[in-house]
């Protein structure tokens, strides 16, 4: 096997245990990637796009409704972070689903303070994610230019 190639290879297992170490990434990342084959070698991104495309459209939802001073609709707030929550789940998104669950309890005591603090927590941890996903690919573009296979990583 080429050197660059292994070399390579080694750098995305160690990212990809990293993303597991650091808490971004659950099992269910693992999952989606396991769905993923030569039939459909761009399922993962393709799933992860819808993925960030519905937070950026939750996320404003939430800020719009936050927005609104005096007349905050927390059930409405609540129902988009129960969606988010169910999304960053399905795709193994930890951090995320993490943070939703928090805000999900802040929008039922009607916090509001919490609530934009939250809110500005998952949009910083959605977009340092989508950043380092898009690492991941890259790393994988890299491997399979180079004329290698993108190893499959066991993360137990």
């Amino acid at each position: 096997m080429d050197a660059h190639v292994a070399q390579l290879q080694m750098q995305y297992r160690n990212y990809i245990l990293s993303l597991y170490q650091q808490g971004f990434l659950d099992d269910q990342f693992t999952e989606l990637k396991s769905l993923q084959d030569d039939g459909s070698p761009d399922f993962v991104a393709e799933v992860l796009s819808l993925f960030f495309d519905d937070c950026v459209k939750l996320v404003g939802n939430m800020a719009r409704a936050l927005d609104q001073t005096g007349t905050v609709d927390f059930c409405q707030v609540g129902a988009n972070v129960h969606q988010l929550k169910g999304s960053s789940s399905s795709v193994g998104a930890k951090r995320v689903k993490g943070l939703c669950i928090n805000f999900k309890e802040l929008c039922e005591a009607k916090n509001y303070e919490g609530c934009v603090r939250c809110l500005q927590q998952v949009d910083v941890e959605y977009k340092t994610l989508k950043a380092k996903l898009q690492d991941m690919f890259n790393l994988e573009k890299q491997i399979v230019q180079a004329g290698g296979i993108v190893p499959q990583v066991d993360i137990n």
